[in-house]
């Protein structure tokens, strides 16, 4: 059975725009193509990202993140990130050799404002640029170098309502460990327990 039509679905962009009315004129001013110094500042000093792109399986947006700086900025057009090991997955970098189209999210704790940047990329794994970013003596696995289209700062609304920087409680929440989710969707053919148990441990030897 067909859900029924929602008759207050929004679907033109007159409709869009008077529900939202019109943008104010610094929202249209702080878009700019370059990495203008102010918002150079901002990203030396974030340690976390999250990168967006699009390919042929759909969407996929995953976190980024090392020392303040790790993105690093090769000129007023050019960003450089670094792929570091992880899952394998390779979801970001699958969508890359198809669609070069990325955007990046950057936040900085304590820091309501975030950056957004749109542009282009493309996967290195030149030598001297692999070296560039060695920690603790490994490599990344391959460099993105993004061509910048549009940059500008997001305003701290968001950070604000969800109080993200605000101080939590030690301990952390009541929320599923990666075990129990593991555990529960594979209907326990991995276990749980042993999963957490050998987590730390591993997590610290593969970082880099």
């Amino acid at each position: 059975m067909n859900a029924p039509a929602d008759p207050h679905a929004i679907t033109s962009l007159t409709q869009l725009e008077a529900l939202f009315g019109a943008v104010a004129a610094p929202s249209l001013q702080k878009e700019v193509d370059y990495l203008h110094p102010a918002y150079q500042a901002l990203i030396q000093a974030s340690p976390f990202a999250v990168l967006a792109t699009v390919g042929p399986g759909g969407l996929d947006a995953s976190p980024r993140g090392d020392p303040p700086g790790f993105v690093a900025i090769q000129d007023d057009r050019t960003l450089l990130l670094p792929e570091r090991r992880g899952n394998n997955r390779i979801d970001s970098l699958r969508n890359l050799l198809v669609d070069p189209r990325v955007a990046l999210l950057l936040l900085i704790p304590g820091v309501g404002e975030t950056l957004r940047v749109n542009g282009r990329a493309r996967i290195t794994t030149g030598p001297d640029i692999l070296q560039r970013f060695s920690m603790e003596g490994k490599p990344p696995h391959c460099v993105i170098v993004i061509h910048v289209e549009s940059v500008f700062f997001q305003c701290a609304r968001a950070i604000q309502r969800s109080r993200l920087w605000q101080a939590t409680p030690p301990g952390r929440p009541d929320v599923p460990t990666p075990g129990a989710m593991l555990q529960a969707l594979t209907a326990a053919a991995i276990d749980g327990e042993q999963y957490d148990r050998e987590l730390p441990a591993r997590q610290k030897s593969t970082l880099y």
